[in-house]
């Protein structure tokens, strides 16, 4: 098969080593909890400011997406995510935590941007049978990024006993940012898009600011948006948790990161196999919609179910266990739980995401989806954090995230029930191009 730049799965390809960059970079530093700072509460903060900005400009991200196009909405979201890694090098000299909650802040911005841009382009570009496979291919390669990132760490980090990272760890997470930041001004614009056979990608014309904001409005008021809030708000709500308090509190730094290397490899095997049930093509669409359902309700009852126990083994009171892997069998128990809330977590937001995706295949609608979604995940992240931030109990912290994700199914059934086998619009889009086609006859 010929290579071509401008094809669909070039593209989200293209994101994804972009976000293996950025994103995935970040992701290595804030599963360190407190992102490998000492003093873990101002990374606390940082990410409290990050997803409250993260929930206002979720929202307003998909009209920006709208009208710059996603070479320069990533472009943007990316040059943040080095501002912040910034924020965190200076910090290991200045302690000034107002730099770093600020540059938090203004990550969220960026982040609501970046996230926009690719959920449009992962769930417009594929066609609809393959909507799993694609999203699977992009978070392998994004999580990849979060897998050497927790290498680089693990090893600059395996003979020292500091609490927080160097220097050097902060400078190679940069230089790697700065290739991600620079490779999304090569992306090329959803117009000249094309499949294989030379089908463009659907896109609707920006309307106006005032249009496109009226649309995003009415996600409130769309039944397949509101029955997945829920699903929405606990996507990210147990990242503090898992973090923080498992990852952070119970382990040594230098097993942080070895921690954080099958973690994200986790989330790559959960997310690819997934997919690939999600797009198994010998049922209808509504089945696996079903089937997906049920194996990601086995999965996360299962293992937060097995957190329970877990955490009711040290509380916030105790000392700091700082346990190590070098423990031997009393280390593999936990390490297996914590792979499985990754891979959890790739499961349930691949689920979202497919969702989503089979509700439209219009880039423009899809990027307004997109938007809703982290805009209601970063609200929830926000509160979490805060939450995690102000030393709540753990295990009332744990069950509250098994709640959350507990109040999700019978929302996400409601949906799963009414999935339909081609995505809305398609009808609409093949009597747009009957009418170009006479128009160009009659001509």
């Amino acid at each position: 098969m010929r290579f071509r730049w401008t094809s669909p799965l070039t593209q989200v390809l293209a994101v994804g080593v972009i976000c293996f960059c950025c994103p995935g970079m970040f992701n290595a530093l804030n599963s360190m909890g407190g992102g490998g700072q000492l003093l873990s509460n101002v990374g606390q903060n940082a990410n409290v400011a990050l997803y409250t900005c993260f929930a206002i400009f979720g929202l307003l991200s998909g009209a920006i997406h709208n009208k710059l196009g996603p070479k320069w909405t990533i472009f943007i979201g990316c040059a943040c995510y080095m501002l912040y890694v910034g924020s965190l090098l200076s910090y290991n000299h200045t302690r000034a935590g107002a730099f770093t909650i600020t540059s938090g802040g203004i990550l969220g911005i960026g982040a609501g941007m970046l996230w926009t841009a690719q959920g449009a382009m992962m769930m417009a570009y594929p066609r609809e049978q393959e909507k799993g496979k694609y999203i699977g291919y992009f978070w392998a390669i994004f999580n990849m990024g979060a897998v050497l990132g927790s290498v680089i760490a693990f090893a600059m980090n395996y003979h020292t006993e500091t609490k927080s990272l160097g220097d050097a760890v902060y400078a190679t997470f940069l230089a790697i940012m700065g290739v991600g930041t620079l490779t999304a001004l090569s992306l090329a614009p959803p117009s000249s898009v094309t499949h294989a056979n030379g089908d463009k990608i659907q896109i609707q014309k920006f309307p106006t600011w005032t249009g496109e904001v009226i649309e995003v409005m009415k996600l409130f008021l769309n039944w397949r948006m509101v029955v997945l809030i829920p699903m929405f708000l606990s996507s990210n709500w147990f990242y503090p948790y898992q973090f923080s308090t498992v990852n952070g509190r119970y382990f040594s730094l230098r097993t942080q990161s070895l921690n954080n290397i099958f973690y994200w490899f986790s989330q790559i095997g959960g997310s690819y196999s997934f997919a690939r049930v999600l797009d198994f093509q010998g049922v209808n669409r509504r089945t696996r919609a079903l089937w997906g359902l049920f194996i990601i309700c086995c999965g996360f009852i299962a293992t937060w179910v097995g957190g329970i126990f877990f955490q009711r083994t040290y509380s916030i009171d105790d000392p700091k266990p700082n346990h190590d892997f070098t423990e031997g069998a009393s280390y593999v128990g936990p390490l297996f739980l914590y792979m499985f809330y990754g891979l959890n977590d790739a499961a349930w937001q691949t689920y979202i995401y497919w969702l989503m995706g089979a509700m439209s295949n219009d880039a423009t609608v899809l990027s307004r989806y997109a938007g809703f979604y982290k805009c209601i995940q970063s609200s929830g992240a926000a509160i979490s954090w805060r939450i995690n931030a102000i030393r709540t109990p753990y295990l009332t912290e744990l069950i509250i995230c098994f709640a959350l994700l507990g109040l999700s199914i019978p929302g996400a059934l409601y949906l799963a029930l009414r999935i339909k086998d081609h995505s809305e619009g398609d009808d609409d889009l093949d009597m747009q191009r009957t009418k170009d086609k006479l128009d160009t006859e009659h001509f």
